[in-house]
């Protein structure tokens, strides 16, 4: 994956493809998730505590974590990249 967004948030560590989870807290309700893949025909999914929502769409927060699954499928390689997101 080329870069992986939750709205304006930072996340920890720091946006790196070969970095598989990462967390992020936030006080919103609501912040947009995007994905980039490498290869502009790569499919991702994105899932919020198990509920499919569109890449680029923005996702609603319940209060404590709320995990967000994005599966990026090449061809014959798949990757699963994990966020916690806690709101507080």
């Amino acid at each position: 994956m080329q870069n992986l967004t939750v709205g304006s948030l930072a996340l920890s560590p720091a946006f790196d493809p070969d970095i598989l989870e990462y967390t992020v807290n936030t006080t919103n309700a609501k912040n947009t998730i995007t994905a980039t893949p490498k290869d502009p025909d790569a499919l991702i999914q994105v899932l919020i505590n198990f509920s499919e929502i569109n890449n680029g769409s923005q996702a609603t927060w319940e209060d404590g974590e709320n995990v967000v699954g994005i599966t990026v499928i090449n061809g014959d390689d798949t990757r699963q990249y994990t966020i916690t997101v806690t709101k507080a």
